[in-house]
Order: C-alpha cells, then sequence, then structure tokens
C-alpha cells in the first residue's frame, strides 16, 4: 500500500478518468482533415509563440524528468540538482544554435532538414530509423511509468492489473497521435504544462513554509536526514560506486546537454512556428517554464528527504520515482485537509497527463517520420515515376497507420520491460541523442564540407557506438539497482556511453567526408552555399 488514503485514491482515479476523456476529445475536437497534411504535421503554425512555448516544454519535460530527476535529487542531492540544470541548458543550446536553422531548413520531420542540402533516400531512411531507435526506449519508459505510477497511488499490486493499465493507457496515446496531429497533441502538452507547473509550484512554497521559508534550513535537513552527511550537498555520491566518479559525472551531464533538446520529437515542434522570430519568442516562453520546473522539482526532491529520510524514499523505490510524489503528500503533514486531498489529486493528475502526453508526442514524431521519409519518397507507394508525389489524402492515411505501428510494439515491450529497471533505457535515449544526432544537426546545418557519407556515417556509427557499449555499463549489470541485478557483464566503467560515443560520433562525420574525397566535398560545398541563406537566414521561404 501507499499510504495514501482512501480519498485521495478515489479523487485520483476519478480524475485521471475525467482527464483522459477530455483530453482524447480535445483530439477529436481539433484533429485536421483527411488530407490536410500541414495541419497534421505542423497545425499550421497556428499557435501563437506562447502556446507553442508551453507546447515545448511540456514535450521537454517527460514524466521520466519529473519522477527521475526529482528521484535522483532526493537520494544523490547536488548531482540531482546539477542533472536539473543540464536539462535547463539543454535547451538554451537549442534556441541559441539549432532552433532557427532547424526551423528554416525542415518542413516536417529532421528527415527534412538534413534532405534538405543532402537529398535522397538513404539520408531519410536513416534519420526514420535513429529516430525510431531514440525515442523508442523512452517511450517503454512512460508508458511502464504509467502503470507503476496507477498501481503506486491506487494500492495495488497485481502484475496484471499493471500490465491492463500499460495497455489501455498505451491505446489511449496511440489515439491522441493519430487523431489529434501535431494541433492535438500541442493543446495536452498545454494542459500538462500548466497543470505541473501550478500544482508543484503550490507544493513547493508548503515545503519552503515547513522550514521557515529558509532554503539553508532546508538543505541542512535534507543532509541531516539522507544518512551520509555532508556528502549529500557535495557531487560524486550518485557515482561514488564507479572507477572515476567526477568523469562519469561529467560524462553524464555533458550527455544530458548535448541530447536532451536534440531528441526529434522535442525538434519537430521548430517546425510548427511560422519564421524564425517566432521560434526565438517560442523558446523564450519555453527556457523560464523548464527553469521554473528545475527550481520545484529541486525544492520538493530535498524536501521529501528532509521529512521522511532517504531511506523510506530509497525503500519506496530504489531509483527515487516516488520521491516527487512522496514529498508532495509529506509537504501536507499529519493531518490533511479535503483542500489538501485535491491538491494532492491535481500533483497526481499533473503527472498522469505527463505521462499521456510524452508519449503521444514521441508516437507522433515517430509516425511522421516513418510516413513522411519513408513512405512519402518510397516508390511502393508513390508510384514508378520519380516525379510522382503521394497524395496528402494518402500520406494522412499512412502517418495514421504508421502512430499505430510505432505505438502497439511499443506497448508490448513495455509490459515486459515494466519489472526492471528502466534507468538505462532513458540513459540511452540521451546517449543516442548526444552522439549520433546532435552531430549530424551540428555538422548538417553549419559544416559547408559535409557529405552524405559524413552524414550517414555519423547517424550510423553514433547510434551503433552508443548500442554496443551500453549493454556494458553499470545501469544494464553489476549492481543492486542495475536492469539485471543478478547479472554482471559490467565491462564498461561509467554510467553512460557518453564519453566514448559523443568524440567518436563527430569523429564518424569528419572521417566519412574526408574519405568522400575533395571532389565530393567541393561538390557539397556548393550544394550547402545554394541553400545557406535558407538554413540560417530564412532568406527564402521553404518548399517541400
Amino acid at each position: 500500500m501507499t499510504g495514501f488514503t482512501s480519498s485521495a485514491q478515489t479523487m485520483s482515479l476519478v480524475a485521471f478518468t475525467a482527464v483522459a476523456t477530455i483530453t482524447l476529445l480535445l483530439c477529436v475536437m481539433t484533429g485536421p482533415d483527411r488530407d490536410d497534411l500541414d495541419e497534421f504535421y505542423t497545425g499550421y503554425g497556428s499557435l501563437s509563440p506562447m502556446r507553442n512555448g508551453l507546447a515545448i516544454a511540456g514535450d521537454y519535460i517527460s514524466a521520466a524528468s519529473v519522477l527521475g530527476t526529482g528521484g535522483v535529487i532526493a537520494l544523490a542531492g547536488y548531482d540531482g540538482v546539477v542533472l536539473a540544470l543540464s536539462t535547463a541548458l539543454s535547451l538554451v543550446l537549442l534556441m541559441f544554435l539549432l532552433a532557427e536553422p532547424l526551423r528554416n531548413a525542415g518542413r516536417f520531420t529532421m528527415g527534412d532538414a538534413l534532405a534538405r542540402r543532402m537529398p535522397g533516400r538513404a539520408v531519410r531512411n536513416t534519420a526514420c530509423a535513429v529516430t525510431i531507435v531514440a525515442l523508442l526506449p523512452l517511450m517503454l519508459v512512460q508508458l511502464a511509468g504509467a502503470g507503476d505510477l496507477l498501481a503506486f497511488i491506487l494500492g495495488f499490486s497485481a502484475d496484471s492489473l499493471k500490465t491492463g493499465c500499460v495497455i489501455g493507457l498505451g491505446a489511449l496515446m496511440i489515439s491522441y497521435a493519430a487523431i489529434g496531429g501535431m494541433k492535438g497533441t500541442a493543446l495536452i502538452q498545454i494542459m500538462k504544462i500548466v497543470m505541473l507547473l501550478g500544482s508543484g509550484t503550490v507544493i513547493a512554497v508548503l515545503v519552503l513554509q515547513r522550514f521557515d521559508w529558509n532554503p539553508g534550513t532546508l538543505l541542512a535537513a535534507a543532509a541531516g536526514n539522507s544518512g551520509v552527511g555532508d556528502a549529500y550537498l557535495h557531487s560524486g555520491l550518485q557515482f561514488a560506486g564507479g572507477a572515476s566518479p567526477r568523469l562519469d559525472m561529467i560524462t553524464s551531464e555533458l550527455t544530458v546537454v548535448l541530447g536532451g533538446a536534440c531528441l526529434p520529437h522535442i525538434t519537430m515542434r521548430m517546425y510548427t512556428a511560422n519564421s524564425a522570430r517566432q521560434v526565438r519568442r517560442s523558446l523564450s516562453w519555453a527556457v523560464p517554464c523548464v527553469a521554473l520546473f528545475v527550481l520545484i522539482v529541486s525544492v520538493i526532491g530535498f524536501g521529501a528527504t528532509a521529512l521522511i529520510g532517504r531511506d523510506v524514499i530509497a525503500t519506496a523505490d530504489p531509483q527515487g520515482n516516488t520521491a516527487y510524489l512522496l514529498g508532495s503528500q509529506a509537504a501536507f503533514g499529519t493531518t490533511v485537509s479535503a483542500a489538501e486531498t485535491l491538491l494532492f489529486t491535481t500533483v497526481t493528475t499533473a503527472i498522469f497527463l505527463t505521462l499521456l502526453a510524452s508519449v503521444a508526442g514521441m508516437i507522433l514524431a515517430c509516425a511522421n517520420s516513418l510516413a513522411h521519409d519513408v513512405f512519402a519518397h518510397s516508390r511502393l507507394f508513390r508510384g514508378r515515376r520519380r516525379d510522382d508525389q503521394l497524395s496528402p489524402r494518402r500520406e494522412m492515411l499512412l502517418a495514421r497507420i504508421s502512430a499505430l505501428a510505432v505505438g502497439a510494439p511499443a506497448i508490448l515491450l513495455a509490459t515486459l520491460v515494466q519489472h526492471h529497471s528502466l534507468q538505462p533505457l532513458i540513459t540511452l535515449s540521451f546517449c543516442l541523442g548526444a552522439s549520433a544526432i546532435a552531430p549530424a544537426l551540428v555538422y548538417g546545418l553549419f559544416w559547408r564540407r559535409y557529405t552524405r557519407a559524413g552524414l550517414l556515417a555519423t547517424l550510423i556509427g553514433g547510434t551503433l557506438t552508443v548500442l554496443l557499449l551500453m549493454p556494458g555499463t553499470n545501469l544494464v549489470s553489476g549492481s543492486p539497482t542495475a536492469a539485471f541485478p543478478n547479472a554482471d557483464f559490467n565491462w564498461f566503467p561509467f554510467t553512460t556511453t557518453g564519453i566514448v560515443s559523443i568524440p567518436l560520433g563527430f569523429a564518424y562525420g569528419w572521417i566519412g567526408t574526408v574519405a568522400s574525397g575533395r571532389r565530393k566535398a567541393g561538390e557539397q560545398r556548393k550544394q550547402y552555399e545554394a541553400v545557406e541563406a535558407w538554413i540560417l537566414a530564412g532568406a527564402i521561404r521553404r518548399g517541400r
């Protein structure tokens, strides 16, 4: 049992049902016409900068961020705060370096942006494959977390009920993506971020009130109740068991900074803006929202440790994923009023909506890439002649079928991994974003000599390197909290693959370009210069 009152459990269940019904209705009402691709893929860019910024922040703050980051802060203190700050810094990096060129170069997907200067099916197919491989692990985490969240709050432990929750909620998330498209999922993200930040702010205020509004008192109480003393407020606790704790920490933060904002479900939001100015204005709303979230989750994470103790949090979940909920509950004290029960219900509903919205956005990104980058440019669907085009209505149908084709296997895999530690899957996605996608985008948008061979080497080489190294990390085996705690094939002495895979990701692109020869590099330079004004300045409105 969770210790939550029966009234809180009942209210949470009613709220979950109401939210699921309302959000599905919104998707039906705002869904695009059957032959309107721009509306499905980008929502016509009809969102104002404020709403688009809230949607970007909603996509960026996943359930893994809320529950996982809160858990790391509660269990590891200082290291968790650095992790949270790294997530905010990643979005700032996107804002100042990649956002405008991405919007100018692409139309619907990451494949569009990369194929702007290197047209061809090989580039689009590879971009689609990397998109799916990078987002599938995160989808599994959110789907498995949905079952665990309902079980934790409602107090049941039967595996069959958890599996049923995963399947039912997964079907709902597929419906969001297939019916609502970009505009429908954006509205869900906006609802989610408003509820999450609103309820979180109130909980953070209640936590600070418990410590006389003194952050120093809160930190001292958290350190005293952590069981490790002053080490809780210094770096190294999270990686203390590794061979090189300081280097492991730096590598992990670099992976988050480079990989977080480059994941395809985040970059696709850049295409919903009508102009470079709107991209900047949208991100000027998104970044403060993420910064506020970092402050909220830090206060609640420290408050959880200060009020109930690190051991209690670790006992409830070794990864600390329930720390946010436990900290929210502890902020009310021993006697809980009806208003406080309602507030706690709002918190749980916000996390529930975060799970729904996060997976819907990821399914949409994968479905868009599969339909637009693969099917729309395949002769099997398009026609035999090179100038044949797939009809908008047929591409829309393929996009919706793609949502099912991506979501159904994700649901099946989530039911298989839900009883293991999911931290390796989160890390895998960020490593792929930092080691394959980030180098490809940086080179593809800014390096004039970058060739098709270099691009394919970056995407394929970076992905394969991460997939080869990740099973050897201590997140997979060799520790009690690993995905396979009873096995030990931990041969790679770091938590993430970034220390090797990030430099190699950039190196693959350079080697592939050099190996292409000077003639290819010269040709590519001319091709880039032909579209450079589009990419860097948006001088010409992009076409298909």
